[in-house]
């Protein structure tokens, strides 16, 4: 099966988890024959901190400007089986409008359901987002479940929504026991976001300052100057993907902080949390709606309101930590893994074929 897609970008993971999630579906799609065409746009603030062009699974196509590719577009959307649209795209509305005049099966993925949503609140909706809304697309995919699901359809014309969340590929992502460093408290990976600032200061670096013996450890892109460190928090610039496991390995517990709009909306987990949980890593988490829905709190994650819940879970020690790491990444490989999402995406394709198949007899 081909597959064309029109997303934000693959070819950096800098400030960007749509790059993780596309490059660990393609490599599990690639083992049940399909492949991804996927059409980027090439932005400077990408192009400058790029990973790498070549992926498992992908042909990837860089360009400049819209109306240039548009004819290869065409092409590969007329060739291939499905084409897939993404939010923050930064040609969506053209791409979309391409995708439902030419595909046999055109489909919109939303990774960013909650920041859609919030822009429907405020009346300036996002400018990723298609003329008409998503009517016309046989399936929505969205990175968030719950509710959302219902206010896609209700408020875009969403026809049949599903939930697509974010995976991991578990044959990258595994525990690295020899990364350890026993000086090393609590880690956080993630880019910096002004809304989940507060809740950082609160769990992670209050945390910190009640431990001055202990090291932590931030890792990610786009912090600013007058961020708050301390002399006993570290800070990793940009932590590539193929170093997650051993940024994760360095401590036997690794903090999420959720965004806050995600937060809010509720069943939108990270796949920071579940590259965590792969690599065997306890996770304490801030708490939103339908967490449990993805790990059994006290099981398989732990749970912090306050900066105490924090504490309390640091000193569980090693040992406990890592049969809550090793359940958790048990979790992950039952539910959460590409592999798992891989199959999920092929389900739905085969699903809207099916229905159009009966559209058309009938």
């Amino acid at each position: 099966m081909n597959i064309a897609v029109f997303g934000l970008g693959v070819s950096s993971s800098w400030g960007n988890g749509h790059a993780t999630q596309w490059r660990s579906l393609a490599r599990a799609l690639a083992r049940h024959g399909a492949r991804l065409t996927f059409f980027e746009r090439d932005q400077p603030f990408y192009a400058s901190h790029r990973d790498a062009t070549s992926f498992a699974g992908i042909d990837l196509v860089l360009y400049d400007d819209w109306l240039a590719i548009e004819p290869a577009a065409r092409a590969t959307v007329d060739a291939a089986e499905a084409a897939i649209v993404t939010s923050f795209c930064p040609d969506g509305p053209q791409a979309a409008e391409l995708v439902r005049e030419a595909s046999r099966l055109p489909v919109y993925y939303d990774l960013d359901t909650p920041v859609t949503l919030a822009s429907l609140d405020a009346g300036t909706p996002a400018p990723y987002l298609p003329r008409g809304g998503l009517a016309g697309f046989e399936v929505v995919l969205s990175f968030t479940g719950g509710p959302a699901l219902e206010a896609l359809a209700r408020r875009l014309g969403a026809v049949d929504v599903r939930p697509l969340f974010g995976c991991v590929d578990t044959d990258a992502y595994a525990a690295q026991p020899e990364a350890r460093r026993e000086e090393v408290a609590l880690t956080y990976l993630g880019t910096y976001a002004a809304d989940r600032q507060r809740a950082l200061a609160s769990l992670f670096l209050e945390a910190a300052r009640r431990l001055p013996e202990r090291a932590f450890v931030i890792g990610g892109a786009q912090y600013p100057p007058d961020f708050p460190w301390t002399r006993n928090v570290h800070f990793v610039r940009h932590v590539e993907p193929t170093r997650h496991p051993s940024f994760y390995g360095a401590a036997p517990l690794t903090l999420n902080v959720t965004r806050a709009s995600m937060a809010r909306l509720g069943h939108c987990p990270s796949a920071r949390l579940f590259e965590a949980a792969a690599c065997e890593a306890a996770v304490v988490s801030d708490v939103w709606p339908g967490l449990e829905r993805f790990f059994r709190p006290g099981e398989e994650i732990l749970l912090a309101r306050t900066v105490e819940d924090v504490l309390a879970a640091i000193a569980l020690g090693p040992e406990q930590l890592g049969r809550i790491g090793k359940r958790a990444r048990e979790r992950v490989l039952a539910e959460h893994s590409a592999e798992r999402r891989a199959r999920e995406l092929l389900s739905a394709l085969e699903a809207a074929r099916v229905r159009q198949a009966g559209a058309r007899a009938s």
